[in-house]
């Protein structure tokens, strides 16, 4: 999953992870030095902006930041994101979390507001957290209250080649589960490869499978299936079901099964290179297939993953992800007043502008430029539920297994029922 959470953060999705940052890694803050003599408080704020534009632009906000509050000081530690997931998994243990950090929101963050690790920002936060985008807020409200203040969110959908699609006689994307498998079906009758999927990392192979779930069993199966431990509803085998009805079709690539995601002959590369017509994928997605392959141009439409006739979930229930930004239980008011200065429109608009991320602040939508950008802000502005990555959702054991179990059932090992069976399984035994 690297290769997507760099996506997502830096939108290099190919580079290589660039370090350990800024600063060592022997320090961790949960002191927040206060210089008695100058009354300076230290902030430590651990992220993972680790590539470039992303990189640049953060420290020039954190320099903006110390410049407008002349007492307090930023102390960054920056990690490529699977160190950093290891390191703070070390941290949690200890009982001592940065006083700002990155967060996906999720199993682990609900691990860490468990243990008393985390600051309830319900009361702190307020007017201004209530006036950014509601569905961005989603994978850090807790119990109904917030434990995250996000910068950045996201959503799956489909990217096609519109030229692919009008060579196929395909006038209109698809909107229902029946139109999407005859799409694919008139791109094979066309020689024409319908959809390229990276089945060696197996978490692209799972977004088919949690959107068909959402679709089917509908958003709120999704969730209890996670509290109660049991994965058995009959609308999640009927995702399945689905999915195994579109790998009887056989539309991926020659080779999919040990296809990488942002390699030069992987997912992204076969779509940029008019190889496949389609590819569900992040808001990411056309950055990253210009990088690896030639990229598709005015060429390039997004869809929303259509609906399943019969199914409870709707059109509208967006799967996807983004990220926020964490405070340590206890955390001084200068970290909270950064927490505020960096979701202002001023720097959410740099974050657009320069970053390629979707806005978070509602007035920052002047920033976006691209059509296909424009397009995934109209579907999260008008979502009626959201649903966050499964392997970030769960515990981490059991959103593995979903990836696993997927894989399994694409490459024909599993049948829908093995599937639920083994994520039950998995959920139980992760007490």
């Amino acid at each position: 999953m690297g290769d997507r959470e760099l996506s997502r953060r830096g939108f290099l999705a190919t580079s290589a992870a660039a370090g350990l940052g800024m600063t060592a890694l022997s320090g961790c803050g949960g002191d927040s030095d206060g210089d008695s003599s100058s009354g300076t408080t230290t902030i430590e704020w651990w992220n993972i902006s680790t590539t470039q534009p992303t990189k640049s632009v953060w420290a020039a906000l954190a320099k903006k930041f110390e410049a407008q509050n002349p007492h307090v000081k930023l102390k960054i530690v920056q990690l490529e994101n699977d160190a950093y997931k290891s390191k703070m998994t070390a941290l949690t243990a200890s009982g001592k979390l940065p006083d700002v950090f990155h967060t996906w929101g999720g199993g682990v963050l609900r691990q860490q507001v468990d243990a008393g690790l985390v600051e309830n920002l319900s009361d702190r936060t307020k007017p201004w957290s209530e006036g950014l985008l509601p569905v961005a807020k989603e994978p850090y409200l807790l119990d109904k209250k917030v434990y995250g203040i996000p910068f950045d969110i996201g959503m799956v959908g489909f990217w096609y080649n519109k030229a692919l699609f009008q060579r196929a006689g395909v006038s209109e994307p698809p909107t229902t589960w029946a139109q999407f498998l005859e799409t694919v079906s008139k791109l094979k009758a066309a020689k024409i490869t319908p959809i390229a999927l990276a089945g060696k990392e197996k978490w692209p192979g799972m977004y088919y499978w949690a959107y068909l779930a959402m679709r089917t069993a509908g958003i709120d199966a999704l969730q209890k299936a996670s509290d109660t431990k049991d994965f058995s509803d009959p609308g999640i085998v009927r995702a399945g079901a689905h999915l195994k009805e579109l790998v009887a079709l056989q539309p991926f690539q020659k080779g999919f099964l040990g296809a990488a995601y942002s390699a030069p002959t992987g997912q992204a590369a076969t779509v940029g290179n008019g190889k496949a017509a389609m590819e569900l994928m992040g808001q990411w997605a056309p950055v990253v297939e210009a990088d690896a392959g030639k990229g598709l141009g005015s060429d390039l439409g997004f869809f929303p993953f259509p609906a399943v006739e019969g199914g409870k979930g709707s059109i509208t229930e967006v799967f996807g992800g983004g990220g926020a930004h964490a405070l340590r239980r206890g955390a001084p008011q200068a970290a909270v007043d950064f927490l505020k200065f960096f979701a202002s429109e001023a720097s959410d608009l740099e974050l657009v502008k320069k970053t390629g991320v979707l806005p978070v602040v509602p007035a920052a939508e002047k920033g976006l430029s691209d059509p296909n950008t424009k397009a995934v802000q109209a579907q999260l502005k008008a979502a009626t539920g959201f649903q966050l990555y499964l392997d970030q959702a769960y515990a981490p054991a059991v959103g593995q297994e979903v990836n696993d179990s997927v894989a399994a059932l694409i490459a024909g090992s599993k049948s829908p029922e093995q599937v639920a069976q083994s994520i039950t399984k998995t959920a139980k035994t992760e007490q």
